[in-house]
């Protein structure tokens, strides 16, 4: 846990988001992201849309972005699928075949590189890419499977094993499709998506960013992700991830910053301090007793979980739900 005495939309010069999850679920948006974002562009941050969402062009996102609060072009978006068609571009000739287990993201994402999309192991494909399409049928599967047991490479566009609906709850992403092929083929892919370096490195190239900030609500592709790329990271819970698994986080899982909201990026966040066994913020402090962490206290409860984050985060390894479970229950953040 690091402290922040400015507003992160000052600190940060580009804000690498997250969307399912972050700024919108399905199609509907999330209370009050499109006013935080406004407003941390108002203070001089720039925004980039980073998804490991495969299936919509950059253009579907920015106009799904514009929809839902938050005007948007295809240019500030940036997709698994733009790295991984970096990825193959890099490692392919100009104009090779590529065979796409997917839907169009990926296929403009490759015209994009040079490469040429198709559709069936009889074309010779030098590699098959594939990404998540609620409407993939068996039989592209089939052929994608075909190709690489041919020798085709295998590049998946990232490998999240469920995605957030609307509706509530989750479904099987692309990380569940992806063993279709892996399984009957026994090859595993290259990943482009988060939490590994491709799509981190893309969205640098993009923006440019010299000091980013990557907010999402995923600890295992957003925050791991920013780990591996070296950058910081806020962890919002308007997602997947709830206090207490941000509590029992092993290490390259754990967030720099934490918030229930995008309002995080308007607001200083004050430092976890340690003093001895005791961890205090703004008014909260967590101290280790035998085997569980105690806090007392008062004030703003997500003060109250920085200080119980950094007690919890003080050991190497990760701790249990028994060791913080009371303690996160003073804090009635349900």
């Amino acid at each position: 846990m690091k402290g922040c005495d400015r507003p992160l939309c000052e600190a940060y010069d580009v804000a690498l988001l997250d969307l399912d999850g972050v700024v919108y679920i399905g199609r509907r948006p999330v209370p009050g992201a499109a006013e935080s974002l406004t407003k941390a562009r108002a203070a001089g941050q720039r925004l980039a849309f980073v998804t490991n969402n495969a299936s919509r062009t950059p253009s579907a996102v920015a106009a799904l972005l514009t929809e839902v609060g938050v005007p948007a072009e295809p240019g500030d978006v940036v997709t698994s699928a733009q790295a991984a068609a970096r990825l193959l571009a890099e490692r392919l000739p100009a104009g090779a075949p590529v065979l796409v287990v997917g839907g169009m993201g990926l296929r403009h994402a490759l015209y994009a590189q040079g490469l040429r999309p198709v559709s069936s192991a009889s074309e010779r494909p030098l590699a098959v890419v594939q990404g998540y399409d609620p409407r993939l049928s068996y039989d592209l599967m089939a052929e994608g499977a075909k190709a690489v047991r041919d020798g085709a490479l295998f590049v998946v566009s990232n490998g999240d094993l469920t995605i957030p609906v609307a509706s509530g709850g989750q479904q099987p992403g692309n990380g569940a499709l992806m063993e279709v092929i892996r399984a009957a083929t026994g090859v595993d892919p290259i990943v482009a998506g988060k939490p590994h370096g491709p799509l981190h490195r893309e969205s640098i190239l993009r923006t440019g960013a010299r000091r980013p900030l990557v907010v999402g609500d995923r600890l295992d592709t957003d925050i791991e992700g920013a780990h591996h790329g070296g950058a910081d990271s806020l962890l919002v819970l308007t997602g997947v991830t709830d206090p207490l698994t941000a509590l029992t986080a092993p290490p390259d899982r754990r967030p720099t910053y934490l918030a229930p909201d995008l309002t995080g990026l308007l607001v200083p966040h004050p430092p976890a301090a340690r003093s001895g066994d005791r961890f205090e913020c703004a008014g909260w402090t967590a101290r280790w007793t035998g085997d569980t962490v105690e806090l007392t206290g008062g004030g703003d409860p997500y003060d109250g979980l920085r200080a119980l984050a950094a007690a919890a985060w003080s050991t190497k390894d990760p701790v249990s739900p028994e060791a913080v479970v009371d303690a996160l229950k003073h804090l009635n953040l349900d």
